[in-house]
């Protein structure tokens, strides 16, 4: 059952609260002593059983569809009005922050439990996804793919660790897979989405604004590598002709890093260096590894994996060594809504806040639902300059502003073709 909604709050005091419910929502975790929600894991369920009385405290009911994506709608006297959607996660990556996808959950709900009975032109729903880092089945947005209706039967037979499949653990969840396309899709009069999140931006410092309205979110390549040398003896192979594999993983893997911090706008990253042997008494005979580049720009993506895999040939040459490359997955840059994004600059400039437009170098559900919906994003700094780690924070000022700015929207947005 619904409450009534309570008074309007200071918004200082609303942050506050956000703050609050972001760290005991953190204690909702798999495993003791850390933060981490697996989606449809029983923290999972504990967590939209603690949202859920929050949504009840906001004046409004909250229900589950059956991808495990929990959901409320704050509804306006006329049934066919448009409908807003404000979105973020609740799954939490191992070991993560406190505030990541949840921060935009309780943002949220606090914006509508603000409004009270203000009469606004639109409904507006609250979707807290329940699957976007992608920890469990190693497919991000999956909730996202299920509400634009992208989700594809491949998607449900995926396994996890423990040979569970993603429609198995639907099922365990006291859901119906078979209902997914009748339950999860966005209503047909959605006009836009908005999310609200924390992520640190490069080169803002303590003093740089509190906000950042997101234009782009970048493009990512993702790819394979294998080193192929020759395993010999530590002691009996010669320096100058080993065809170690470590060492030319190494040279290239220096490279990347050298070449990348030149580039404001991209980042290169090796990760999950696996050798062959593993012992320490032989020069390495093969090295498996990982390159990830993103920038907002495709075209500027492209042109930085060429280059960087024509520097590992090099580095192989050099010391004899064959080097294989295999794309792993490729994603475009994907801009966000323009009219929307100007709106949401509008709402923080009269809520008395900068907020200037950057790109977010991290994937999101939004880039999901801006192929079916006008879509922004509100990013919020994080202090500390920490993502997804356990050291993340938040400063209740920042969060005030967010709220603002995120009342201001609804309070203004009034919805047309052009997004007035």
């Amino acid at each position: 059952m619904s409450q009534a909604p309570s008074a309007p709050a200071s918004l200082a005091a609303r942050a506050a609260t956000v703050i609050g419910r972001c760290r005991e929502l953190a204690g909702m975790t798999d495993v003791a002593g850390e933060t981490t929600r697996l989606f449809l894991s029983p923290a999972s369920r504990d967590a939209e059983t603690l949202i859920g009385g929050w949504i009840c405290q906001a004046g409004l009911t909250a229900h589950c569809d059956d991808f495990g994506n929990l959901r409320a709608t704050r509804r306006c006297p006329h049934d066919d009005a448009p409908t807003l959607v404000l979105f973020s996660h609740i799954d939490v990556a191992p070991n993560s922050s406190h505030f990541n996808g949840s921060l935009g959950v309780l943002l949220a709900i606090a914006a509508v439990e603000q409004l009270g009975a203000t009469s606004l032109p639109l409904h507006i729903e609250i979707i807290a996804f329940s699957d976007e880092e992608g920890a469990r089945f190693g497919v991000p947005s999956l909730s996202s793919l299920a509400v634009t209706g992208r989700l594809r039967a491949e998607h449900l037979e995926r396994a996890d660790g423990n040979g569970i499949s993603v429609a198995d653990a639907i099922r365990a969840f006291g859901l119906v897979p078979g209902r997914i396309p009748i339950t999860c899709p966005l209503t047909p009069r959605t006009f836009a989405a908005v999310e609200t999140r924390i992520e640190p931006v490069p080169g803002r410092g303590q003093s740089d604004s509190a906000l950042a309205v997101v234009e782009s979110i970048l493009g990512v390549s993702r790819l394979s590598l294998a080193f192929q040398g020759q395993c010999n003896h530590a002691g009996t192979a010669p320096m100058p002709s080993r065809g170690d594999a470590l060492a030319a993983a190494a040279h290239w893997i220096a490279e990347v890093e050298h070449y990348a911090a030149n580039y404001t706008q991209l980042t290169a990253t090796v990760d999950g260096v696996h050798t062959l042997p593993a012992t320490g008494d032989f020069a390495t005979g093969t090295v498996q590894t990982t390159l990830e580049v993103r920038h907002p720009r495709d075209e500027s993506r492209h042109a930085a994996v060429a280059h960087l895999l024509t520097k590992a040939e090099a580095a192989g040459t050099l010391r004899g060594v064959q080097v294989r490359a295999a794309v792993r997955s490729e994603q475009s840059a994907v801009p966000l809504d323009r009219d929307l994004t100007l709106k949401l600059h509008r709402a923080a400039e009269r809520a008395g806040y900068d907020a200037p437009p950057i790109f977010s170098a991290a994937g999101h559900s939004a880039m999901i639902l801006a192929a079916a919906v006008p879509t922004a994003m509100l990013l919020l700094r994080s202090p500390v300059e920490l993502s997804h780690v356990p050291g993340d924070d938040l400063r209740c000022q920042d969060v005030e502003a967010a709220l603002a700015t995120l009342l201001n929207l609804l309070l203004h947005l009034h919805p047309h073709p052009k997004l007035s």
